[in-house]
C-alpha cells in the first residue's frame, strides 16, 4: 500500500506498507523532507511496525513522537504528516 501527503510547506511524505493480521508491516517512510539525525527515519518506521491498521492519525503520530531520539529535528514535516501519509496508504 502506498500513501502520500504534501505538507503545507510543500514537502512530500510517503508511506509504503503492508497489513498482516490487522497490523502494519514492512513500513517504509520517505519523502523530500530533512531529518537530523538521518538515522531517526528508521526509528519512525520501527515505531509504526505492529500498529493496529485501524489506528487513527493521532495514535500514529503519538507513536512516531514517542520513538524519536531526544534532539531530533524534523524539517519540513512532522509526526502528524507521517501519520496522514500512513492513513492515506491504508485507505487505498
Amino acid at each position: 500500500m502506498h500513501g502520500e501527503y504534501k505538507t503545507p510547506g510543500g514537502k512530500l511524505v510517503a508511506a509504503d506498507l503492508e497489513v498482516a493480521s490487522g497490523r502494519l508491516r514492512s513500513v517504509v517512510i520517505s519523502g523530500d523532507f530533512f531529518l537530523e539525525p538521518p538515522e531517526a527515519l528508521e526509528d519512525i518506521a520501527r515505531s509504526l511496525e505492529g500498529a493496529p491498521a485501524g489506528s487513527d492519525e493521532e495514535e500514529l503520530a503519538a507513536r512516531v513522537r514517542a520513538a524519536l531520539p531526544e534532539g531530533t529535528e524534523m524539517v519540513g514535516f512532522s509526526a502528524e504528516a507521517v501519520a496522514r501519509a500512513v492513513r492515506r496508504a491504508l485507505s487505498r
